[in-house]
């Protein structure tokens, strides 16, 4: 466990450094990020306004919690293992071979390899929302955390399985690709404004409502059995993945790609 967590923070400096060479770029593409997203949470406040503070049981303030969460743990789940949505890309070309004879484990190694620039813009956003929000609430920042946590790992383990299918079916590029964008939407919209099938699915195959809505239900109201549930099934659908992901690396046919990564 030491060792994977030491290649784990090697990487993440090695990934900032390359991010802040051209700190001009860097701090331009964050700060961008983070200004696109606050258009969304003023939007939001006009349409609360609008209709007299109440959205599907939802309050602005509401919002502004599952908006904070979801943009912090992209952020997480982007800085820390941003590689995971390159998995597709690693098999069909071959470069999944640099990462096999690798003293650590394979898939930690893969995903995280690279970092997002514009992932920094979206964490410190979500922390700038729940500090206009939640100023003193200690409570609240505390489920948020949580939330953070659970959503950045939940988001990385749904692009890892998603990508992972190219092990079984060839490209899943746009698979990949739309399991994130349902990741996100899932997750900053009231989820009693979808339909029961909708609501199912961000409970199981995309269980972003675990990470997002359960921590915002159990700020309102504790509840042990929800908690216990939740964690259940978080832990659950990463073990899933990491064996589902292993499960097609045995299926992996070589590139036979020589390359050297230092």
């Amino acid at each position: 466990m030491k060792k994977h967590l030491k290649i784990l923070k090697c990487y993440f400096r090695l990934n900032l450094a390359s991010a802040v060479e051209y700190r001009a770029s860097f701090i331009s593409q964050a700060f961008g990020m983070a200004l696109s997203n606050s258009t969304f949470i003023f939007f939001w406040w006009i349409a609360f306004s609008q209709l007299g503070g109440n959205i599907a049981d939802y309050s602005f303030l509401d919002v502004i919690f599952i908006w904070a969460v979801t943009s912090t743990g992209y952020g997480l789940s982007k800085i820390f293992f941003a590689n995971a949505s390159r998995i597709t890309q690693l098999i069909s070309t071959g470069e999944l071979d640099t990462y096999l004879l690798q003293p650590c484990n394979i898939l930690l190694s893969v995903i995280s390899a690279g970092t997002t620039l514009t992932a920094y813009g979206d964490f410190c956003y979500g922390i700038i929302l729940m500090a206009i929000g939640y100023t003193r609430d200690i409570y609240a920042w505390g489920w948020f955390i949580v939330g953070v946590f659970i959503y950045g790992i939940l988001l990385t383990a749904i692009t890892v399985f998603t990508h992972s299918l190219s092990f079984y079916m060839g490209d899943a590029t746009v698979l990949g690709a739309l399991s994130t964008e349902f990741a996100i939407n899932f997750a900053i919209y009231p989820e009693k404004i979808y339909a029961p099938l909708i609501r199912t699915l961000m409970y199981s195959l995309v269980p972003v409502g675990i990470a997002v809505h359960i921590p915002l239900s159990l700020y309102r109201e504790f509840s042990f059995e929800v908690t216990l549930a939740a964690v259940v099934t978080v832990i659950g659908y990463c073990c899933f993945t990491y064996w589902f992901f292993g499960r097609g690396l045995k299926r992996y046919e070589s590139g036979n790609m020589i390359a050297t990564r230092i």
